[in-house]
């Protein structure tokens, strides 16, 4: 039996083991100075370079025009609500007050069930809540036998931040027809009387609301009233634009919201009143060499919608079909991705496009296109300051992660009984893990629950190549900036220690050592016998030559002018520094000259 002593003894080991490898990295980390602060930086996923980019294009909602939280909720959350009582929901929804430490962006709803559901990067479930009520681990074996899931028509993933409010919203619903005494819970919905309200029925009710409170222009005409209230100005945006065109970059903007608010929305944002005059010293259209309104993402990303080009000073959209190359300074509405791409003359690569959206923003521009891509992550910051503060928790569970390495690390098949010890580490990391959650909010972090990360940070790994708290945070890079990602160690990898000797023979090994030498030899001796530009009096080819040009790497965005670059400028093969272990396999020549396969004369 392993007490709590050799428990604690195990941890304090491990940790010691870790702060003696860790020690130089620290020193590193105390000695570089970095310039920029935690809230300007630009995390990268994969390597881009700026000087390579020749569009900017940038949404707006939550990219250029950040809205204020939770003021703007708000504002969405009572508009809903007043919605939702015309359609006959009971006058008491309406002390429901909106609370924004709960909603999370990345949540999935559930709507046989009417569960939110945080999972992760594979489909398995983290946290279920139904209305307030967090169920137990138990509870959620019931209804979920295996703790998985995956995206069907019963499931609704909430990506954009305007969601917030309606996440809320569901939840205070089936809260209140949960413990109300006059509805009776069922299964799959609440009933009253004769009455059968579905958590599928709900859910449409509140989604239906959202679209129609959007659509009808109501809540956008009370955030332009009050503008300042609801819409963060950043003095850097202007800057941005102009330093991005100076440096011959052309920039666009791509939106799904109707002309009208646009403008409302930009000439706050990118123009100045004078002391003297009401009038705007500038055009914000002039910030820009394209403007797509209406543009209806995702479906842009598809086969899209007709593009059609827009009187800026009435707002209507002139007859039929736009046709001709996109002019600057005029206003379009609608299209697709194909023809204006075709319009402007851009390429995938050429093109960086900003924006919040997960789905209609990053994935669909990365999927169909190859654009390059930055995700606007508002909620950051926030998540920066926690991970911040609490990293001793962090830190925490990676210790008790390694602790049952070391525990379990002298055991084997043969072994029939687990330590005590394990259990109760278990148990630690759950504590850890929900304080740990509990200090980024109800639902915990939105890129992690402990050390599992979850589907919305698996999406932006996998499709944004960068990724910041705000798009000024560009104004803190140089145009010709390379963002170098990480190399990310795949888990065989993190464990190879090279002062550990390797005990075992390799896959396709030779069974003669002399022969696994030979084979290993370095490519230097190789050429320096036998040449691949030298070996031309063979007329087939029994191996493949060894490539004399860089044909591997992921920093490569394309450049025609660095394309091919030799390895071998010279033909003198001491210059020849790469020492690469591909030796081809060894075949006779006069064997196979001797015997039925023998050689055809080439016809002149």
């Amino acid at each position: 039996m392993i007490d709590d002593q050799v428990l604690l003894t195990e941890m304090r080991r491990s940790d010691q083991v870790r702060e003696s490898l860790s020690s130089d990295a620290e020193l590193r980390r105390r000695n570089i100075k970095i310039k920029r602060e935690p809230g300007h930086r630009i995390f990268v996923n994969r390597s881009l370079q700026l000087d390579r980019i020749k569009f900017y294009g940038f949404d707006m909602d939550y990219t250029l025009a950040l809205y204020k939280s939770p003021e703007f909720e708000e504002l969405t959350f009572q508009q809903v609500l007043e919605s939702l009582i015309e359609l006959g929901y009971p006058e008491q929804i309406r002390e429901f007050v909106y609370d924004r430490t709960f909603p999370l962006r990345g949540l999935w709803y559930d709507k046989l069930y009417g569960n939110l559901l945080k999972v992760d990067a594979y489909g398995n479930i983290l946290t279920v809540v139904h209305g307030f009520k967090f169920l137990s681990g138990h509870e959620v074996r019931q209804i979920y036998p295996n703790k998985y899931i995956t995206v069907d028509d019963r499931i609704y993933v909430f990506y954009t931040l305007f969601n917030l409010p309606e996440i809320y919203l569901i939840a205070c619903l089936i809260d209140y027809f949960s413990t109300v005494a006059t509805y009776v819970e069922d299964r799959t919905g609440v009933i009253y009387g004769q009455n059968i309200l579905s958590f599928r029925a709900i859910f449409n009710d509140v989604r239906n609301s959202i679209d129609r409170v959007h659509h009808t222009g109501k809540l956008k005409e009370m955030v332009c009233e009050s503008i300042e209230q609801y819409i963060h100005k950043d003095e850097q945006l202007p800057v941005l634009l102009d330093r991005i065109r100076s440096h011959n970059a052309k920039t666009f903007l791509l939106t799904n919201s109707e002309y009208w608010y646009t403008d409302k929305l930009m000439t706050y944002l990118l123009t100045d009143k004078s002391d003297d005059s009401k009038t705007p010293k500038r055009d914000w259209k002039s910030f820009f060499n394209y403007i797509l309104v209406d543009a209806q993402k995702p479906l842009f990303f598809a086969e899209g919608t007709t593009l059609r080009l827009i009187d800026p000073k009435t707002g209507s959209m002139k007859l039929g079909s736009y046709s001709g190359q996109l002019q600057e300074n005029e206003v379009y509405s609608g299209g697709s991705c194909e023809v204006v791409s075709k319009l402007i003359g851009s390429m995938g690569k050429d093109v960086l496009y900003v924006g919040d959206h997960i789905f209609g923003d990053i994935i669909k521009s990365k999927k169909q296109k190859a654009w390059r891509t930055m995700l606007v992550v508002p909620e950051l910051n926030h998540e920066l300051k926690v991970f911040h503060d609490k990293r001793d928790l962090f830190n925490t569970l990676e210790s008790l992660d390694t602790s049952i390495s070391e525990l379990l690390r002298s055991f084997d098949m043969t072994s029939n009984h687990r330590p005590d010890a394990v259990t109760k580490i278990k148990q630690k990391i759950q504590e850890c893990t929900h304080e740990l959650d509990m200090n980024f909010g109800l639902l915990g972090s939105l890129f992690r629950t402990g050390s599992r990360q979850t589907h919305f940070a698996s999406q932006v790994t996998r499709y944004a190549d960068i990724y910041a708290s705000s798009v000024v945070n560009l104004v803190y890079y140089p145009f010709f900036y390379f963002f170098r990602a990480v190399p990310q160690l795949m888990p065989h990898e993190s464990t190879v220690d090279p002062e550990e000797p390797m005990h075992f023979t390799s896959w396709g090994d030779e069974k003669s050592q002399m022969d696994a030498l030979d084979r290993r030899r370095s490519t230097y001796s190789y050429i320096t016998t036998t040449p691949p530009y030298m070996s031309q009096s063979l007329s087939i080819h029994t191996h493949p030559d060894l490539p004399l040009h860089v044909t591997h790497d992921h920093d490569d965005d394309g450049d025609p002018d660095e394309d091919d670059i030799p390895l071998i400028e010279s033909p003198d093969v001491n210059d020849y520094r790469p020492r690469v272990t591909y030796t081809p396999p060894k075949r006779k020549v006069d064997e196979t000259l001797n015997g039925n396969d023998k050689p055809k004369e080439e016809k002149s």
